[in-house]
């Protein structure tokens, strides 16, 4: 499997409402239950109305449409991860998943996928 990295820095918040989320962002994920309205976004485009906010995050996403037959993908890297002690925020789309890893951790866990043989772009 490929692992691509993807150069920016990340921020998981909480957000009273979406209002002031940049749609026009390259990349945001949005969460809403009935207790909170979550918030992944590029640090640079955080929005003001966060109520709490954790900066400091990298990420990589799994190349390519993964099929939902496909079984125990974002398992095997959580577990390569938490082997090296490297907790992960994963968020999943409809094509693919993406894992957050700290800023401290992103090379120790880009090196430790290549040993496990994938192939980081």
């Amino acid at each position: 499997m490929i692992i691509k990295r993807m150069n920016a820095d990340f921020s998981i918040c909480k957000v009273v409402d979406y209002s002031e989320v940049d749609f026009n962002a390259p990349f945001y994920f949005l969460s809403k239950t009935d207790e909170e309205n979550s918030l992944v976004c590029m640090t640079e485009y955080k929005p003001e109305n966060t109520t709490e906010c954790d900066d400091g995050w990298k990420a990589f996403r799994i190349v390519g449409t993964l099929d939902f037959s496909l079984i125990g993908i974002l398992s095997r890297i959580s577990g390569i991860l938490a082997d090296h002690k490297i907790g992960i925020f994963a968020v999943s789309t409809y094509n693919t998943d993406y894992i957050l890893v700290r800023k401290e951790n992103f090379k120790p866990a880009m090196d430790a996928l290549k040993v496990a043989g994938y192939t980081i772009i």
